[in-house]
């Protein structure tokens, strides 16, 4: 009997639709058959705490709220270096000030989100917005800074808008670490033998895209938010790196300090499950 198609979620961000084009185009000889649910990193963080998903790409913030329903897989994340979350203003403020500032965030479980929480707790005037709309937000003067993701790093200088600072850098500086953005997650209940197939398939995934990257530039074109070129191939070399083939141990251990320093300050609650379908899995 064949099985049923399993829901992929990720975000139209060229780095997704670059590292899944083979899974969801059945590209892969033998690997499981996927269809793609396409929405923004939030949304998709919500789908996953309502177990809507078989696997899905989601905050690392938000994995501490789904370990009992999902585990981690090795590929497809982005975790890197240079490449965290920005905080950007119309005009000049300095970091130390953002407590009292309204800032826009790109969601409550986004791992920018987290991030800002753990570099200034008693920032608290948070303001959701879809992580498009931020800019504008900021540019005109809604809100006194925006955290922002994604190819908006890559465009936020064209606006006239300030880096306040740049929370990639500062976790690097102060952890040492590479820092965890967002990662694959699988839903447990798919079964082991099958959450180790679609680990392997997706690890394939992104060895196709690494040799087929032509193959794939209509897939990501047809769903960027940023057609620009330039900006799409920045946005693909930024993000997806030797960690996305496989966190390993150095991977692993920047995202288990990331929940761990979150759940020490209370952001986020300590999980029993392991992060991995095995326990001590790549520690």
């Amino acid at each position: 009997m064949k099985r049923p198609s399993l829901a992929l979620g990720y975000s139209p961000c060229p780095n997704d639709t670059f590292i899944f084009y083979a899974l969801v185009r059945a590209r892969l000889h033998g690997a499981p058959e996927f269809h793609e649910v396409l929405e923004d990193i939030e949304t998709l963080n919500r789908m996953a705490r309502k177990i809507e998903l078989d696997v899905v790409k989601v905050s690392f913030h938000a994995i501490a709220y789904l370990l009992d329903n999902y585990c981690l897989l090795h590929s497809g994340g982005a975790l890197g270096r240079a490449c965290g979350p920005l905080v950007v203003a119309k005009q000049e403020v300095f970091a130390q000030e953002l407590s009292g500032k309204r800032v826009a965030i790109p969601g409550e479980l986004t791992t920018a989100a987290l991030l800002l929480r753990l570099f200034a707790p008693d920032c608290t005037e948070l303001i959701i917005l879809p992580f498009h709309e931020i800019l504008d937000a900021v540019d005109e003067g809604r809100v006194d800074a925006g955290v922002i993701i994604h190819e908006s790093r890559f465009t936020y200088a064209d606006r006239g808008l300030c880096k306040v600072i740049d929370l990639g850098e500062w976790w690097e500086e102060e952890t040492g670490h590479a820092i965890p953005l967002g990662g694959i997650v699988a839903r447990r209940g798919l079964g082991d033998d099958l959450i180790t197939e679609i680990d392997r398939s997706l690890r394939a995934s992104v060895e196709f895209a690494h040799a087929h990257p032509d193959e794939t530039w209509d897939y990501i074109v047809e769903h960027a938010q940023e057609m620009d070129r330039s900006v799409m191939k920045a946005h693909i070399d930024l993000y997806v790196n030797r960690f996305t083939l496989d966190y390993g141990q150095e991977g692993t251990a920047a995202i288990k300090d990331l929940l761990r320093r979150a759940s020490d300050k209370g952001i986020v609650p300590s999980g029993t499950k392991p992060l991995f379908l095995k326990d001590g899995d790549r520690k």
